[in-house]
């Protein structure tokens, strides 16, 4: 397995209150945590792009966000999860503009995650009815991208948005193109992001070995993948959260603490296209934050990884049967900084080495791989 992180610019009511610049502070923050994670062999940082959604993620130019860890980073690859590639969001030109552009800033480290949005308070933002109409414009721009990669008169007449014929700059650094993703949630998203020859981002908010189900869907889809891109980017990626600290006992009351109660309730109030579980209020109420007792039955059932690094190890372990390829750490909740970096610290020096034995990144693999087919 591999690992990553996932950042978002999480700003928490409660942080601005107490210091008005707090939003400031977290994004600062979410750069002291890429930095850390580069130093301590992790080899992804995925970054979120979301409009409008108070509190939950203020990261909204992403691309500017990403293009500076570039600058600041020196091993770890770097990822959109995601850009929306609706036009009315991002004009397709542009998007296909800053994957290569990233390529280059990056030394060839850039993951390009693409998406349809958050729901439907963000898309109706940039006036597009709801969800569901973003779904053909996905369908009519992905495709697109490779040609203006490749191409240098390129020109497109579709319905969602039109080309003349222009040669689309720069072009991708490194050859072919950098890794496509998709984020997926459900099973006929997995098998047709694996179809379509791309990897799969999995937000997953279920228990990480409850996703195999979904994993061995994608794995058996990926076999017949007739690709979009270049390449096919064989690759299942999953989330959860890590404290994993020097005293156990610690690490348990940090996660008690960290306002996952009020993030998971803001999950639900902007993701208004994933199913409401019984019990998450309407909001603006919120889920409480767990007890400790809560919190052990959350590591037990696989919600979390939590606890020293003996520990933490022994339970990041069990995700192997899932079939992921990378395990990625959310890092948006309200947890002290300090205890962020120690997680990431100590989970890179004792836990890591033993999980992912390969320098090289899986991405980077087929990609290199592409290139000698070729």
């Amino acid at each position: 397995m591999e690992f990553g992180l996932f950042l978002q610019g999480h700003v928490p009511n409660k942080r601005v209150a107490e210091n008005p610049d707090y939003e400031h502070v977290s994004f600062m923050n979410d750069v002291a945590l890429a930095k850390e994670a580069d130093r301590s062999g992790f080899k992804y940082i995925w970054v979120s792009e979301h409009h409008f959604l108070d509190e939950y993620s203020h990261l909204s130019a992403s691309e500017t966000f990403l293009a500076y860890l570039a600058g600041q980073t020196e091993r770890i690859h770097l990822g959109s999860a995601i850009w929306n590639i609706s036009p009315p969001v991002n004009h397709p030109v542009r998007v296909a503009e800053r994957v290569a552009m990233m390529d280059h800033l990056s030394q060839g480290r850039f993951e390009f995650g693409m998406g349809r949005g958050a729901g439907s308070h963000e898309v109706t933002g940039f006036m597009i009815s709801g969800n569901d109409a973003t779904k053909p414009m996905f369908e009519e721009v992905v495709r697109e991208f490779p040609k203006m990669w490749r191409q240098t008169d390129y020109s497109f007449d579709g319905e969602y948005f039109k080309v003349p014929t222009r040669n689309v700059l720069p072009k991708p650094w490194k050859k072919p193109h950098p890794p496509m993703w998709q984020a997926a949630g459900n099973p006929p998203t997995y098998e047709k992001a694996a179809r379509s020859g791309f990897g799969v981002i999995g937000f997953n908010f279920s228990a990480a070995p409850a996703m195999t189900p979904l994993i061995e869907t994608y794995k058996k889809a990926i076999g017949e993948a007739d690709p979009i891109g270049d390449y096919v980017n064989d690759n299942v990626m999953i989330t959860n959260s890590v404290i994993c600290m020097a005293d156990g006992r610690k690490a348990r009351e940090v996660a008690a603490a960290m306002g996952s109660g009020r993030l998971q309730s803001l999950v639900f109030r902007y993701h208004d296209t994933f199913p409401k579980p019984q019990g998450v209020p309407d909001w603006p109420q919120t889920l409480p934050d767990p007890t400790l007792e809560q919190v052990e039955k959350r590591i037990k059932d696989g919600y979390l990884l939590c606890g020293d690094p003996d520990e933490v190890y022994e339970q990041v372990k069990k995700y192997e049967s899932t079939g992921a390829d990378q395990i990625v750490f959310g890092m948006p909740v309200d947890m002290p900084v300090e205890a962020a970096l120690e997680s990431i610290s100590l989970f890179g020096k004792h836990v890591l080495p033993k999980l992912d034995k390969d320098p090289v990144h899986r991405s980077s693999r087929m990609r290199d791989a592409a290139v000698v087919k070729a």
